[in-house]
């Protein structure tokens, strides 16, 4: 079986457009996973928190964006959100 030019270059370029494809379908699902991922821990650590600060009258009101806060953030996005539920 011979190849010649333009099925090596048929086949290159078929093969270039599948990677493309996968490169732009792929990331930002693997960036939402991450931000879901991110949003599952914050309410966790909120979660914890109401559990240990309810013995002190601490308590945080979770949230799908306090929970992102939280999971994005780390701590100064838990104390954001305190502060936040304080004042407003």
């Amino acid at each position: 079986m011979a190849f010649d030019v333009t099925s090596i270059l048929a086949y290159s370029a078929g093969l270039l457009l599948t990677v493309v494809f996968f490169r732009l379908f792929f990331r930002p699902l693997k960036w939402l996973l991450k931000v879901l991922l991110n949003g599952i821990i914050g309410g966790l650590i909120l979660v914890a928190i109401n559990l240990v600060g309810g013995f002190a009258g601490l308590t945080v009101i979770i949230t799908p964006l306090s929970a992102l806060l939280a999971g994005f953030l780390g701590i100064p996005g838990i104390a954001l959100t305190m502060i936040l539920q304080n004042i407003l």
